[in-house]
């Protein structure tokens, strides 16, 4: 039964999850492993340059920029904090 208030530190424990949440989705994002010499979307060269400077690369600047449009925005909402989500 809820009693309308939180435990000791429960505010904190939401944040550092937003945050551990954050980290971890920014984590695995990141490029693993050997760089690819050509794009796997579009087949393009990858300048040396990107390759050096980002590694793992897996995509040209233009198929990254699309790639990264398409995935959006995260809007930082902690559902572990959300009453309905406890309702559910």
């Amino acid at each position: 039964m809820a009693t309308g208030w939180a435990a000791e530190g429960a505010v904190q424990d939401q944040i550092d999850a937003t945050v551990n949440d954050g980290v971890q989705r920014a984590q695995s994002r990141l490029p693993q492993g050997p760089g690819a010499t050509h794009c796997l979307h579009c087949g393009a060269e990858i300048p040396e340059a990107r390759r050096l400077a980002v590694p793992g690369v897996r995509l040209c600047l233009d198929c990254q920029a699309a790639d990264d449009r398409a995935v959006g925005t995260f809007s930082g909402y902690n559902r572990r904090g959300s009453k309905d989500s406890q309702l559910r």
